[in-house]
């Protein structure tokens, strides 16, 4: 039976009716993106400064602060490099911050991704004064994601305000309505700040006025052309309001549009840019009708999900869950740009993206039939591949080496930790695998062919032969992807070493598939890794952690991803399930991150224990919750009220125990066969 698919999605529509600073809702399309107080605009942003804070962020809007002193920037060679030591030599990692702090921090803070601007309400009381977040009376806000169209309403002294926001599908446009007697009365209007750019996690320094200047490059009546400008850098906003509208300079950075006839309607357009643009800008009606098809187009294609009809009392917590992630990572993660893991909310790790979480923001994309939506990225790598083979060349190995956390230049971040993770290396084979099973093209082979083969060169040649023991070994000196290991003691972790396998054998399917015959150093590394460390009975964090379920069971127990992110060819079942049950009995769930559930419920599905994987997506944990506006919250950490790993990580796991795998022949496979969940799927497709 089809689903009614416009039944299922707004029947979770998030509906909010007081300021609650960690659930503002959003507009976007990928490329730009708005987050609203309950008012339908950022009136009050104060109120969630400590939650989730109100931003309007873009793929291209980037801030770069001077350096001290006469230096007008630092690059990551002027940094003095920290000896590593490995099984045959000594390796050179940004990871030394004593005595070059000041380099150390600041190439970990620029660029930061930018808070374009505030558009708020300005309201003003009958004595005169500014209304304040108690004289917003019976608020009522709700997200109509069928239509992408966020609808608010509210009473002011006894006057309803009225206000629709929404987002152009593919041009950087915010589109707002606003109705009321107020606007009429001279009693309402629209403001506009700008803010200098900070690291911080609200984008937005506004102490700093004399730092930056916005300047009125064109005004007429109801539009306006600002070229907003901060040291080295700047962009463009061009405001166009409905007629009988003022543009005025209320500061040096600040703005307002007020009605100047008797009308009680307000709507205005905001376009924002990298560049000057003279293109003629939308009406607020066409951009929400623009809006609108695009929306339904979404969720008529692609794969869905439903559990209606389900006798478990967790089923509807969880399609809420799949609901409202795939509108959230459609808004948040399928731009341009590899996402931060707050997506276009606000800036976690100044703005910067970690490309290990790339798998988590994207994967579930082909999966669920969206594969475009996740492409749109991948040139990104071909971009940054000549910086990537530097890095590679500059630490004596072969190939291209994936940097860790970024901006759009491809420059990894010193950090005491990120040069040494190698987890995401393989990521970019895994992702040209997925785009080839949905385009299985010659077309699609010659496009990525270079990331493969690049990507696999660094890996066999990072892998050093151990002549003792006659294998190849990861380590020393590495971090594994549960980061709470020493570098110089972490030998063959057990994912790193599976995905390694995993990585070498499909860069050689490749070259098969393009008639070039094997690659001989990669089959013989893959062929010749050590074997996954096991001590008894379960697998370990890696082979010189002898107690990973005593003192190392926190943080990421990614020994699980070697049967559930990947087909595990090394993998003993046997022995998994074994990690799994002790994962569950014995690891800290309160300490691991949202990720980890999904990456749970897919090694349970793998091993064919349904129940298992039921109850990690759902699991009752510190990092497992999932706010009224679907974010995924990590516990009280301040910096991650948002978490979009997780809420990617449930759309993959959510497939993979619907459509299965590669070579999965049961029905279903993650959902219990006791009748208590009933579960209709469509357009969804198997993992690898």
């Amino acid at each position: 039976m089809a689903i009614n698919r416009y039944k299922l999605v707004s029947r979770h529509n998030p509906e909010i009716t007081r300021f609650d600073p960690f659930s503002p809702l959003t507009v976007g399309n990928g490329e730009i993106a708005y987050s609203a107080d309950v008012t339908g605009l950022q009136t009050f942003p104060e109120i969630y400064e400590e939650g989730i804070p109100l931003c309007t962020q873009s793929q291209w809007g980037w801030h770069t602060t001077p350096a001290a002193g006469e230096k007008e920037s630092y690059k990551e060679h002027s940094l003095q490099m920290e000896m590593h030591k490995t099984l045959t030599r000594n390796v050179g990692y940004a990871t030394e911050e004593q005595g070059q702090e000041v380099p150390f921090h600041w190439l970990r803070q620029n660029p930061h991704r930018l808070h374009l601007g505030r558009i708020g309400l300005d309201i003003i009381k009958e004595d005169g004064s500014p209304a304040t977040p108690g004289d917003i009376i019976q608020p009522c806000q709700r997200l109509d994601m069928w239509k992408g169209i966020l609808k608010s309403s509210f009473f002011v002294e006894g006057q309803k305000v009225n206000t629709i926001v929404c987002c152009h599908p593919k041009r950087d446009i915010l589109a707002f309505q606003l109705e009321s007697e107020l606007i009429k009365n001279n009693r309402m209007s629209v403001k506009i700040s700008l803010p200098y750019g900070s690291a911080d996690k609200s984008a937005a320094d506004w102490n700093k006025d004399n730092r930056h200047y916005t300047n009125i490059a064109q005004h007429q009546s109801g539009y306006a052309k600002l070229t907003h400008i901060l040291d080295k850098d700047s962009y463009h906003i061009r405001i166009a309001a409905s007629n009988g509208t003022d543009f005025l300079r209320t500061g040096r950075n600040s703005f307002s549009v007020k009605a100047t006839c008797q009308t009680a309607k307000l709507e205005i357009v905001f376009s924002f840019s990298p560049h000057m643009q003279s293109d003629e800008l939308p009406t607020f009606d066409e951009t929400s009708r623009a809006c609108e098809e695009h929306w339904e187009k979404y969720w008529m294609n692609g794969g869905m999900i439903e559990f209606q009809g389900s006798t478990d009392v967790r089923a509807n917590e969880l399609e809420r869950r799949v609901v409202l992630s795939q509108y959230l990572m459609a808004v948040q993660c399928s731009g341009s740009l590899p996402p931060q893991e707050t997506g276009l909310t606000f800036n976690s790790w100044y703005g910067k993206f970690h490309l290990e979480m790339h798998w988590w923001h994207g994967v579930h994309f082909p999966l669920w039939g969206r594969t475009e939506l996740f492409e749109k990225s991948m040139w990104w790598y071909h971009s940054i591949l000549p910086e990537a083979k530097k890095r590679a060349l500059f630490q004596g190995y072969k190939g291209a080496r994936w940097p860790k956390m970024v901006s759009q230049e491809g420059v990894d971040s010193p950090s005491q930790i990120g040069p040494l993770l190698i987890w995401q290396q393989p990521h970019p084979i895994y992702y040209a695998e997925l785009l080839y099973r949905s385009h299985p093209t010659r077309s699609t082979l010659e496009n990525y062919k270079d990331i493969v083969f690049e990507t696999a060169d660094f890996m066999a040649s990072y892998a050093e032969y151990d002549c003792e023991q006659k294998r190849y070994v990861l380590g020393p000196s590495l971090i594994p992807a549960q980061e709470n290991h020493a570098p110089q003691d972490t030998l063959n972790p057990t994912f790193e070493l599976e995905y390694w396998f995993f990585g070498l054998n499909i860069a050689n399917e490749w070259r098969k598939r393009l008639n070039l015959g094997l690659e001989p150093e990669w089959q013989k590394v893959a062929e010749g890794l050590a074997p996954l460390p096991v001590k008894d009975g379960v697998y370990l964090a890696h082979e010189n952690c002898p107690d990973t379920f005593e003192k190392y069971n926190h943080d990421h127990p990614s020994m699980l991803g070697a049967l559930g992110i990947l087909p595990g060819k090394k993998v003993n079942s046997e022995i998994m399930l074994n990690t799994l049950e002790a994962v569950f009995q014995k690891w800290n769930m309160d300490e691991v991150w949202g990720w980890d559930f999904p990456m749970m419920a897919m090694t349970s599905a793998r091993l064919g224990k349904p129940e298992m994987a039921v109850e990690a997506l759902l699991y009752p944990a510190a990092k497992n919750e999932y706010l009224p506006n679907g974010h995924n919250k990590q516990a009280d950490r301040k910096d991650l009220p948002v978490y979009l790993p997780g809420n990617g990580g449930l759309l993959t796991a959510i497939a993979m125990m619907a459509a299965g795998w590669e070579g999965c022949d049961d029905e279903l496979p993650g959902f219990p066969k006791d009748g208590s969940w009933r579960v209709t799927w469509e357009g969804l497709h198997p993992a690898l």
